[in-house]
Protein backbone atom coordinates (compact mmCIF):
# COMPACT_ATOMS: atom_id res chain seq x y z
CA UNK A 1 0.00 0.00 0.00
CA UNK A 2 1.53 3.34 -0.92
CA UNK A 3 1.58 6.62 1.38
CA UNK A 4 -1.82 8.09 -0.70
CA UNK A 5 -3.25 4.52 -0.41
CA UNK A 6 -2.87 4.47 3.51
CA UNK A 7 -3.97 8.29 3.92
CA UNK A 8 -7.08 7.32 2.11
CA UNK A 9 -7.69 4.04 4.28
CA UNK A 10 -7.24 6.08 7.52
CA UNK A 11 -10.03 8.06 7.66
CA UNK A 12 -12.41 5.25 7.07
CA UNK A 13 -11.17 3.14 9.56
CA UNK A 14 -11.32 6.09 11.89
CA UNK A 15 -15.18 6.29 10.95
CA UNK A 16 -15.68 2.54 11.33
CA UNK A 17 -14.28 2.77 14.42
CA UNK A 18 -16.61 5.47 15.70
CA UNK A 19 -19.66 4.09 13.92
CA UNK A 20 -18.97 -0.09 15.17
CA UNK A 21 -19.88 0.42 18.89
CA UNK A 22 -23.31 2.45 18.44
CA UNK A 23 -24.08 -0.43 16.20
CA UNK A 24 -22.86 -3.41 18.45
CA UNK A 25 -24.49 -1.59 21.07
CA UNK A 26 -27.87 -1.10 18.83
CA UNK A 27 -27.65 -4.68 18.89
CA UNK A 28 -26.48 -5.45 22.20
CA UNK A 29 -30.19 -3.88 23.24
CA UNK A 30 -31.73 -6.26 21.28
CA UNK A 31 -30.16 -9.17 22.39
CA UNK A 32 -30.90 -7.86 26.12
CA UNK A 33 -34.75 -7.25 24.95
CA UNK A 34 -33.97 -10.90 23.95
CA UNK A 35 -32.67 -12.94 26.88
CA UNK A 36 -34.57 -11.19 29.75
CA UNK A 37 -37.72 -13.14 29.51
CA UNK A 38 -35.69 -15.92 28.89
CA UNK A 39 -33.72 -15.84 31.91
CA UNK A 40 -36.29 -14.54 34.26
CA UNK A 41 -39.19 -16.79 33.41
CA UNK A 42 -40.29 -19.94 35.55
CA UNK A 43 -37.62 -22.53 33.43
CA UNK A 44 -36.41 -24.73 36.13
CA UNK A 45 -33.03 -25.18 38.02
CA UNK A 46 -31.10 -26.41 35.58
CA UNK A 47 -26.93 -26.85 36.91
CA UNK A 48 -28.01 -24.51 40.06
CA UNK A 49 -29.94 -27.78 41.07
CA UNK A 50 -27.15 -29.79 40.33
CA UNK A 51 -25.06 -27.93 42.40
CA UNK A 52 -27.53 -27.77 44.95
CA UNK A 53 -27.70 -31.33 44.91
CA UNK A 54 -24.40 -31.85 45.54
CA UNK A 55 -24.04 -29.90 48.21
CA UNK A 56 -26.60 -32.09 50.08
CA UNK A 57 -24.49 -35.39 48.84
CA UNK A 58 -21.60 -34.73 50.41
CA UNK A 59 -23.49 -32.95 53.00
CA UNK A 60 -25.22 -36.53 53.63
CA UNK A 61 -22.31 -38.76 53.03
CA UNK A 62 -23.28 -39.79 49.53
CA UNK A 63 -21.39 -38.83 46.13
CA UNK A 64 -21.71 -35.37 45.43
CA UNK A 65 -20.45 -36.45 41.99
CA UNK A 66 -23.95 -38.35 41.27
CA UNK A 67 -27.43 -37.88 39.64
CA UNK A 68 -30.35 -36.81 41.89
CA UNK A 69 -33.08 -36.63 39.89
CA UNK A 70 -35.26 -33.96 39.73
CA UNK A 71 -32.98 -31.73 40.68
CA UNK A 72 -29.99 -32.91 38.40
CA UNK A 73 -30.93 -31.23 35.00
CA UNK A 74 -31.53 -33.96 32.15
CA UNK A 75 -30.56 -32.32 29.00
CA UNK A 76 -32.48 -33.70 25.21
CA UNK A 77 -31.91 -31.98 22.37
CA UNK A 78 -32.54 -33.79 18.87
CA UNK A 79 -29.76 -36.54 18.70
CA UNK A 80 -28.48 -35.09 22.03
CA UNK A 81 -29.03 -36.86 25.66
CA UNK A 82 -26.97 -36.26 28.74
CA UNK A 83 -27.59 -35.71 32.68
CA UNK A 84 -25.65 -32.84 33.67
CA UNK A 85 -24.37 -33.40 37.12
CA UNK A 86 -21.68 -31.32 38.62
CA UNK A 87 -18.60 -31.69 37.00
CA UNK A 88 -16.61 -28.80 39.42
CA UNK A 89 -13.22 -29.74 41.93
CA UNK A 90 -14.14 -30.91 44.52
CA UNK A 91 -13.91 -27.93 46.46
CA UNK A 92 -17.38 -26.94 45.35
CA UNK A 93 -18.93 -30.12 47.36
CA UNK A 94 -18.17 -27.73 50.57
CA UNK A 95 -18.94 -24.22 49.09
CA UNK A 96 -22.48 -25.61 47.50
CA UNK A 97 -23.54 -26.81 50.49
CA UNK A 98 -24.56 -23.20 51.24
CA UNK A 99 -27.37 -23.00 48.53
CA UNK A 100 -28.98 -25.23 50.45
CA UNK A 101 -29.31 -22.75 53.30
CA UNK A 102 -32.59 -21.70 52.32
CA UNK A 103 -35.25 -22.32 49.91
CA UNK A 104 -34.30 -22.95 46.35
CA UNK A 105 -36.14 -20.03 44.92
CA UNK A 106 -34.32 -17.62 47.19
CA UNK A 107 -31.48 -19.54 47.27
CA UNK A 108 -31.59 -18.87 43.42
CA UNK A 109 -32.07 -14.93 43.44
CA UNK A 110 -29.78 -14.31 46.26
CA UNK A 111 -27.17 -15.88 43.88
CA UNK A 112 -28.50 -14.23 40.86
CA UNK A 113 -28.18 -10.65 43.03
CA UNK A 114 -24.19 -12.04 43.93
CA UNK A 115 -23.52 -13.02 40.15
CA UNK A 116 -25.05 -9.40 38.68
CA UNK A 117 -22.96 -7.26 41.44
CA UNK A 118 -19.45 -9.14 40.68
CA UNK A 119 -20.44 -9.17 37.05
CA UNK A 120 -21.03 -5.50 37.07
CA UNK A 121 -17.67 -4.65 39.15
CA UNK A 122 -15.74 -6.52 36.16
CA UNK A 123 -16.90 -4.37 33.47
CA UNK A 124 -16.34 -1.17 35.72
CA UNK A 125 -12.76 -2.46 36.13
CA UNK A 126 -12.07 -2.99 32.47
CA UNK A 127 -14.04 -0.04 31.18
CA UNK A 128 -12.10 2.28 33.56
CA UNK A 129 -8.95 0.53 32.47
CA UNK A 130 -9.46 0.63 28.77
CA UNK A 131 -12.23 2.97 27.58
CA UNK A 132 -13.44 6.53 28.01
CA UNK A 133 -16.89 8.57 27.73
CA UNK A 134 -19.39 7.51 25.21
CA UNK A 135 -17.15 4.78 24.14
CA UNK A 136 -17.44 2.92 27.28
CA UNK A 137 -21.00 2.84 28.05
CA UNK A 138 -21.38 1.78 24.48
CA UNK A 139 -18.89 -1.44 25.40
CA UNK A 140 -20.61 -1.60 28.88
CA UNK A 141 -23.95 -2.20 26.98
CA UNK A 142 -22.59 -4.90 24.76
CA UNK A 143 -21.10 -6.53 27.75
CA UNK A 144 -24.11 -7.47 29.14
CA UNK A 145 -25.38 -8.40 26.06
CA UNK A 146 -22.80 -11.51 25.88
CA UNK A 147 -24.26 -14.87 25.33
CA UNK A 148 -22.50 -16.16 28.09
CA UNK A 149 -23.80 -13.88 30.42
CA UNK A 150 -27.00 -14.31 30.23
CA UNK A 151 -26.89 -18.32 29.95
CA UNK A 152 -24.94 -18.06 33.27
CA UNK A 153 -28.22 -16.26 34.75
CA UNK A 154 -30.04 -18.35 33.00
CA UNK A 155 -28.69 -22.11 34.15
CA UNK A 156 -27.39 -20.35 37.39
CA UNK A 157 -23.93 -20.91 36.92
CA UNK A 158 -20.63 -19.87 39.16
CA UNK A 159 -18.84 -18.06 36.52
CA UNK A 160 -18.89 -14.37 37.23
CA UNK A 161 -16.98 -14.64 41.02
CA UNK A 162 -14.57 -16.12 38.79
CA UNK A 163 -14.60 -13.52 35.96
CA UNK A 164 -14.07 -11.19 38.39
CA UNK A 165 -11.19 -12.79 40.54
CA UNK A 166 -9.59 -13.10 36.57
CA UNK A 167 -10.02 -9.49 35.69
CA UNK A 168 -8.65 -8.27 39.08
CA UNK A 169 -5.50 -10.71 38.60
CA UNK A 170 -5.12 -9.37 34.83
CA UNK A 171 -4.75 -6.02 35.83
CA UNK A 172 -2.86 -6.53 39.03
CA UNK A 173 -0.26 -8.63 36.74
CA UNK A 174 -0.74 -5.30 34.35
CA UNK A 175 0.71 -3.10 37.55
CA UNK A 176 3.58 -5.48 38.44
CA UNK A 177 1.52 -6.70 41.67
CA UNK A 178 2.75 -10.40 40.97
CA UNK A 179 1.81 -11.79 44.44
CA UNK A 180 -1.77 -10.70 44.40
CA UNK A 181 -2.54 -11.81 41.10
CA UNK A 182 -0.88 -15.20 41.83
CA UNK A 183 -3.09 -15.20 44.72
CA UNK A 184 -6.73 -15.02 42.34
CA UNK A 185 -5.02 -16.73 39.60
CA UNK A 186 -4.50 -19.91 42.35
CA UNK A 187 -8.57 -19.37 42.88
CA UNK A 188 -9.59 -19.57 39.36
CA UNK A 189 -7.59 -22.79 38.74
CA UNK A 190 -8.86 -24.39 41.74
CA UNK A 191 -12.45 -24.18 40.50
CA UNK A 192 -11.93 -24.25 36.87
CA UNK A 193 -8.50 -26.40 36.30
CA UNK A 194 -8.65 -25.81 32.35
CA UNK A 195 -6.55 -22.25 33.62
CA UNK A 196 -3.94 -24.04 34.81
CA UNK A 197 -2.82 -23.00 31.24
CA UNK A 198 -2.30 -19.24 32.44
CA UNK A 199 0.24 -20.00 35.01
CA UNK A 200 1.87 -22.51 33.21
CA UNK A 201 2.72 -20.21 30.21
CA UNK A 202 3.52 -17.43 32.65
CA UNK A 203 6.24 -19.65 34.11
CA UNK A 204 7.59 -20.45 30.79
CA UNK A 205 7.70 -17.40 29.76
CA UNK A 206 9.85 -16.21 32.72
CA UNK A 207 7.42 -14.39 35.35
CA UNK A 208 7.74 -17.29 38.25
CA UNK A 209 6.59 -15.51 40.87
CA UNK A 210 2.22 -15.58 39.93
CA UNK A 211 2.31 -19.31 39.02
CA UNK A 212 4.21 -20.39 42.12
CA UNK A 213 2.06 -18.39 44.50
CA UNK A 214 -1.08 -19.75 42.19
CA UNK A 215 0.21 -23.43 43.16
CA UNK A 216 0.46 -22.38 46.69
CA UNK A 217 -3.21 -21.09 46.25
CA UNK A 218 -4.67 -23.89 44.89
CA UNK A 219 -3.06 -26.52 47.03
CA UNK A 220 -4.36 -25.29 49.69
CA UNK A 221 -7.93 -25.25 48.62
CA UNK A 222 -7.05 -28.57 47.14
CA UNK A 223 -6.19 -30.07 50.55
CA UNK A 224 -9.52 -28.85 52.35
CA UNK A 225 -11.63 -31.66 50.59
CA UNK A 226 -9.35 -33.98 51.25
CA UNK A 227 -9.25 -33.23 54.84
CA UNK A 228 -13.13 -33.41 54.99
CA UNK A 229 -14.17 -36.52 52.71
CA UNK A 230 -10.64 -38.29 52.31
CA UNK A 231 -9.06 -39.00 48.44
CA UNK A 232 -12.68 -41.00 47.43
CA UNK A 233 -13.95 -37.57 46.62
CA UNK A 234 -11.04 -37.15 44.17
CA UNK A 235 -11.50 -40.79 41.85
CA UNK A 236 -14.93 -39.71 42.20
CA UNK A 237 -14.42 -36.43 40.34
CA UNK A 238 -11.84 -37.68 38.17
CA UNK A 239 -13.99 -40.44 36.98
CA UNK A 240 -17.00 -38.49 35.69
CA UNK A 241 -14.71 -36.16 34.07
CA UNK A 242 -13.27 -38.85 32.03
CA UNK A 243 -16.49 -40.41 30.82
CA UNK A 244 -17.74 -37.04 30.02
CA UNK A 245 -16.51 -36.96 26.52
CA UNK A 246 -19.92 -37.54 24.83
CA UNK A 247 -20.82 -33.95 25.77
CA UNK A 248 -17.90 -32.42 23.68
CA UNK A 249 -20.81 -31.85 20.48
CA UNK A 250 -23.07 -30.33 22.58
CA UNK A 251 -23.41 -26.56 20.06
CA UNK A 252 -22.54 -24.33 23.32
CA UNK A 253 -18.66 -26.28 23.54
CA UNK A 254 -16.42 -23.71 21.74
CA UNK A 255 -13.28 -25.38 22.18
CA UNK A 256 -11.42 -27.54 19.16
CA UNK A 257 -12.86 -30.37 20.82
CA UNK A 258 -16.65 -29.30 20.23
CA UNK A 259 -15.34 -28.42 16.89
CA UNK A 260 -14.16 -31.42 15.85
CA UNK A 261 -16.52 -33.39 17.47
CA UNK A 262 -19.07 -31.93 15.33
CA UNK A 263 -17.05 -32.74 12.10
CA UNK A 264 -17.01 -36.20 12.84
CA UNK A 265 -13.26 -35.85 13.65
CA UNK A 266 -12.65 -36.21 17.72
CA UNK A 267 -9.10 -37.08 17.55
CA UNK A 268 -8.55 -33.84 15.53
CA UNK A 269 -9.53 -31.95 18.22
CA UNK A 270 -6.99 -33.61 20.82
CA UNK A 271 -4.51 -33.43 18.05
CA UNK A 272 -5.38 -29.34 17.66
CA UNK A 273 -5.33 -29.43 21.10
CA UNK A 274 -1.66 -30.27 21.79
CA UNK A 275 -0.33 -28.72 18.90
CA UNK A 276 -2.07 -25.39 20.67
CA UNK A 277 -0.37 -26.09 23.90
CA UNK A 278 2.55 -27.14 22.71
CA UNK A 279 3.41 -24.41 20.58
CA UNK A 280 2.37 -21.97 23.01
CA UNK A 281 4.98 -23.40 25.55
CA UNK A 282 7.44 -23.31 22.86
CA UNK A 283 6.67 -19.77 21.48
CA UNK A 284 6.37 -18.89 25.61
CA UNK A 285 10.16 -20.28 26.14
CA UNK A 286 11.46 -18.72 22.62
CA UNK A 287 10.09 -15.55 22.69
CA UNK A 288 10.11 -14.26 26.28
CA UNK A 289 6.70 -12.37 25.81
CA UNK A 290 5.23 -9.49 27.71
CA UNK A 291 3.27 -10.32 30.81
CA UNK A 292 -0.16 -9.29 28.95
CA UNK A 293 0.66 -11.25 25.59
CA UNK A 294 1.21 -14.60 27.48
CA UNK A 295 -2.10 -13.53 29.52
CA UNK A 296 -3.74 -12.93 26.65
CA UNK A 297 -3.19 -16.12 24.71
CA UNK A 298 -3.28 -18.31 27.79
CA UNK A 299 -6.91 -17.44 28.53
CA UNK A 300 -7.77 -18.03 24.81
CA UNK A 301 -6.23 -21.56 25.08
CA UNK A 302 -7.89 -22.27 27.91
CA UNK A 303 -10.86 -22.01 26.23
CA UNK A 304 -10.04 -23.36 23.08
CA UNK A 305 -7.58 -26.63 24.13
CA UNK A 306 -10.43 -27.84 27.22
CA UNK A 307 -12.67 -30.74 26.27
CA UNK A 308 -15.26 -28.48 27.24
CA UNK A 309 -15.31 -24.85 26.32
CA UNK A 310 -18.76 -23.49 27.32
CA UNK A 311 -19.74 -20.14 26.04
CA UNK A 312 -19.84 -19.26 29.58
CA UNK A 313 -15.79 -19.36 29.76
CA UNK A 314 -16.19 -16.64 27.05
CA UNK A 315 -16.53 -13.81 29.70
CA UNK A 316 -13.41 -14.60 30.91
CA UNK A 317 -11.99 -12.97 27.45
CA UNK A 318 -13.27 -9.56 28.39
CA UNK A 319 -9.50 -8.62 29.79
CA UNK A 320 -8.09 -9.98 26.17
CA UNK A 321 -10.74 -8.15 24.00
CA UNK A 322 -11.05 -5.08 25.84
CA UNK A 323 -7.15 -4.91 25.98
CA UNK A 324 -7.05 -5.36 22.56
CA UNK A 325 -10.02 -3.85 21.25
CA UNK A 326 -8.70 -1.00 18.77
CA UNK A 327 -7.63 -3.98 16.37
CA UNK A 328 -10.58 -4.48 13.97
CA UNK A 329 -9.67 -7.95 14.32
CA UNK A 330 -11.90 -8.35 17.44
CA UNK A 331 -15.00 -7.07 16.23
CA UNK A 332 -16.34 -9.72 14.77
CA UNK A 333 -15.94 -11.85 17.65
CA UNK A 334 -17.43 -9.55 19.96
CA UNK A 335 -20.46 -9.82 17.20
CA UNK A 336 -20.63 -13.28 17.23
CA UNK A 337 -20.35 -14.13 21.48
CA UNK A 338 -23.28 -11.52 21.68
CA UNK A 339 -25.64 -14.43 19.81
CA UNK A 340 -28.20 -16.00 21.45
CA UNK A 341 -27.83 -19.33 23.30
CA UNK A 342 -31.57 -20.09 22.36
CA UNK A 343 -30.59 -19.46 17.96
CA UNK A 344 -27.08 -21.67 18.31
CA UNK A 345 -29.35 -24.43 20.08
CA UNK A 346 -31.81 -24.04 17.34
CA UNK A 347 -29.62 -25.88 15.29
CA UNK A 348 -29.66 -29.45 16.96
CA UNK A 349 -31.44 -31.68 14.59
CA UNK A 350 -30.35 -29.74 11.77
CA UNK A 351 -27.35 -30.73 8.56
CA UNK A 352 -24.12 -31.49 10.22
CA UNK A 353 -23.06 -28.97 7.82
CA UNK A 354 -25.21 -26.39 9.70
CA UNK A 355 -24.03 -27.62 13.10
CA UNK A 356 -20.37 -27.25 12.14
CA UNK A 357 -20.95 -24.04 10.54
CA UNK A 358 -23.70 -21.86 12.35
CA UNK A 359 -23.86 -24.28 15.32
CA UNK A 360 -20.49 -23.62 15.81
CA UNK A 361 -20.26 -19.90 15.58
CA UNK A 362 -18.76 -19.62 19.11
CA UNK A 363 -15.86 -21.84 18.20
CA UNK A 364 -14.74 -20.37 15.33
CA UNK A 365 -14.47 -16.76 16.56
CA UNK A 366 -12.72 -18.29 19.02
CA UNK A 367 -10.25 -19.52 16.34
CA UNK A 368 -10.39 -16.01 14.41
CA UNK A 369 -9.44 -14.51 18.20
CA UNK A 370 -6.22 -16.83 18.35
CA UNK A 371 -5.55 -15.97 14.62
CA UNK A 372 -6.00 -12.44 15.39
CA UNK A 373 -3.07 -12.57 18.64
CA UNK A 374 -0.89 -14.61 17.01
CA UNK A 375 -1.03 -12.08 13.77
CA UNK A 376 -0.64 -8.93 16.53
CA UNK A 377 2.28 -11.34 17.59
CA UNK A 378 4.26 -11.56 14.61
CA UNK A 379 4.53 -7.61 14.64
CA UNK A 380 5.74 -7.35 17.70
CA UNK A 381 8.88 -7.25 18.65
CA UNK A 382 10.21 -8.04 21.95
CA UNK A 383 13.69 -6.71 23.84
CA UNK A 384 15.36 -9.24 25.38
CA UNK A 385 14.10 -10.85 28.58
CA UNK A 386 10.63 -9.32 28.52
CA UNK A 387 8.30 -9.75 30.97
CA UNK A 388 10.66 -11.70 32.66
CA UNK A 389 9.53 -10.46 35.96
CA UNK A 390 11.13 -11.91 39.78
Amino acid sequence: MDARQFSASRPQHHVFRLLFPIGLAVLSLWVINFEFPRVVSDHGWWDFGAFVASGRAAATGLDPYGIYPPLTPHVVFPGFEAWNPNLNPPISALLFQLFDITDLATSLRVWWGISLVCYLAAVILLLRRYSEGVEAILLGIWAFALAGFWDTLFLGQIYTPLVLATVVAWLLLERGKLVQAGILIGLLVSMKPNFLVWPVLLFLAGCWRPPLVAAATAAVIAAIPLAVFGPQIYLDWLSLVASDGDRAVFLTNASFAGIAARAGLPLLGTVLSALLLLSLAAWAVWRRPGTMDVSSFALVAALLASPLGWIHYTLFLLPVLLHHWQRPWTWPVAVALTIPVPLVLAQFGASAWLQLTVGSVYGWSLVLLLLGLIANDRQTSYPPRQGVLR
